[in-house]
C-alpha cells in the first residue's frame, strides 16, 4: 500500500513539456518582459565578460580612487598584513584552542562550517575587525553579508572598497539590492518598522521583479557584484531564469522568505533543480533558514539536498545570533545546536547577526535590525556611528566564540581563507 501511494507522487514527463511550452512560447509576456531587460545589457556572454572585468582588483581599486581615495591606504595596509602573514594561521589557532593535542586531531573539512557575519555595512568596520584579529589572534569571517542602500554606498565609495577587501582577504560577500519593496510600493508594509513582522517574502509587487533584475545587472556589470540577497518568490524565479539564460548570477535566499520546515526546503530546492544548468550548478548558493527551525529540519533537508546533487552547491545559512531588537525573542543563541549538527551535516554557514545576548543587551544602543535601513548621514548626525560600530564588533566577537566552540570540539571552520592559512 505504501509503495502504491508513493508511486502516485511520480510527476509525468508531460508536465515538464507543459512548463516548456509556456517558457518557449514567443507570446509569453512574463518571459518577454524579462528578456527585454536583459537585452539592455547585451548577450549573456557580453554581460558576464563586463562583470569579470569590473570585478578585477585593479578595476575596483580605480573605482575607490575615483570615489574615496583615502581608502586606498587601508586596502594597501590590508594587503601588506596578509602578505607578511600577520594574521594567525589555522594551525596556530587550533593550537591556541586545543594545545598540542590539536596536532593529533584529524579535522574533517568535508563538514567545515563557514564563519559568517552580518551586516557589514561600512568599509571602516572591516579594517577595525582586521586590526582586532591581528592584535588578538582571532579569525576574520569567511563570509560577509551587507544590507545597506546600494546607491548610498556607491556614492561614498564603500561598495568598491568592500568588494576589493573581500578579494584581498579571500572571503565571499552578498549585497542587498535597493529594489526590495520597502520604498512604499508594498501596501502591506508601513516601512522598516513593520518589515520584520512579515515572513514569507518582504514583497516586491507588480513590476518589481523586473526592477530587481535591472538593478542586479547594473551592479553586476559595473562592479562585478555577483552574489545578492533574494527575498521574494518572484525574484527567486527571475534569478533561476537569468542563470538558465547564461548570466552567472548567484543569490542567497533571505531569512525573510520564512523557510521554516523541510517541505518549504523541498519546494525551494525543487525549483533550483528544475532550472539548474547541465553541469548541475544553480544560482541558489545560500539558503537562509528561518530563525525558528531546529536541527532536525536541517538534517531532513540535508538528505534530499544531497539526493538532488546540491550538497556542495547550496549552503545552509543558519543564524547563530540575532540582533537584540526587532526580529526575534531574546535571548537567542544557537551555538550549542550548531556544534551538535556540524559534525554530520555538510556545507553550513554560521551567521552572526548580533552579539551574544548577554553582551548585546548591555550596550548603550543594543543591535537593532532596523538600523540596516537608516541613512548613513542620519546615523552620524544622531551620534550612533560609534554605537553601530560597537554592535558590529560584538558580532565579530560572537563569530570568534563560535569558531572557538567548533574548534574545541574538533570541528573544521572556514574563515577568510587568504588570511588564515
Amino acid at each position: 500500500m505504501d509503495e502504491e501511494l508513493r508511486e502516485a507522487l511520480r510527476i509525468p514527463y508531460s508536465r515538464l513539456d507543459d512548463i516548456n511550452a509556456v517558457l518557449l512560447d514567443p507570446d509569453t509576456r512574463v518571459v518577454n518582459d524579462l528578456l527585454e531587460v536583459v537585452a539592455k545589457y547585451g548577450t549573456p556572454d557580453e554581460i558576464n565578460s563586463r562583470a569579470r572585468a569590473a570585478s578585477q582588483l585593479p578595476a575596483l581599486l580605480q573605482r575607490v580612487k575615483e570615489t574615496k581615495p583615502e581608502y586606498l591606504d587601508d586596502l594597501t595596509w590590508l594587503e601588506e598584513q596578509r602578505d607578511r602573514a600577520a594574521f594567525i594561521s589555522m594551525a596556530d589557532y587550533r593550537k591556541k584552542v586545543l594545545g598540542t593535542v590539536s596536532e593529533k586531531i584529524k579535522f574533517n573539512n568535508e563538514f567545515a562550517v563557514t564563519l559568517e557575519i552580518s551586516a557589514a555595512q561600512y568599509f571602516p568596520w572591516i579594517i577595525e575587525a582586521a586590526k582586532c584579529a591581528i592584535e588578538n589572534g582571532s579569525l576574520m569571517p569567511g563570509r560577509f553579508i551587507k544590507v545597506r542602500k546600494m546607491k548610498e554606498q556607491e556614492l561614498d565609495g564603500d561598495l568598491p572598497a568592500i568588494a576589493a577587501a573581500m578579494q584581498i582577504i579571500g572571503a565571499s560577500y552578498v549585497e542587498t539590492l535597493d529594489t526590495k519593496g520597502t520604498d512604499g510600493s508594498n501596501i502591506h508594509l508601513g516601512g522598516p518598522a513593520t518589515i520584520t513582522g512579515y515572513f514569507g517574502g518582504v514583497g516586491q509587487p507588480n513590476q518589481y521583479p523586473l526592477k530587481w533584475l535591472d538593478e542586479f545587472l547594473y551592479y553586476y556589470t559595473k562592479y562585478g557584484v555577483k552574489q545578492v540577497l533574494n527575498i521574494n518568490p518572484g525574484t527567486v524565479l527571475v534569478g533561476y531564469l537569468l542563470y538558465r539564460l547564461g548570466v552567472d548570477i548567484e543569490f542567497k535566499i533571505s531569512v525573510f522568505m520564512g523557510n521554516d520546515n523541510p517541505y518549504a526546503g523541498l519546494w525551494t530546492l525543487i525549483g533550483a533543480k528544475l532550472f539548474s544548468r547541465d553541469d548541475g550548478t544553480s544560482p541558489l548558493i545560500g539558503f537562509n533558514w528561518s530563525n525558528s527551525i531546529n536541527n532536525q529540519t536541517m538534517e531532513i533537508t540535508a538528505q534530499f539536498r544531497k539526493q538532488l546533487g546540491f550538497e556542495d552547491v547550496v549552503r545552509f545559512e543558519h543564524h547563530i545570533t540575532e540582533t537584540w531588537k526587532s526580529i526575534v525573542r531574546q535571548p537567542y543563541n544557537r551555538r550549542d545546536e550548531l556544534v551538535e549538527i556540524a559534525e554530520h551535516v555538510a556545507n553550513i554557514s554560521a551567521k552572526h547577526e548580533g552579539g551574544d545576548p548577554e553582551i548585546d543587551q548591555t550596550r548603550p544602543h543594543p543591535s537593532d535590525i532596523l538600523d540596516y535601513f537608516r541613512d548613513k548621514q542620519e546615523i552620524i548626525d544622531s551620534g550612533d556611528w560609534e554605537n553601530l560600530q560597537l554592535n558590529f564588533m560584538d558580532k565579530f566577537e560572537a563569530v570568534n566564540r563560535t569558531a572557538w566552540a567548533l574548534t574545541a570540539n574538533g570541528l573544521s571552520i572556514i574563515p577568510a581563507e587568504k588570511l588564515h592559512r
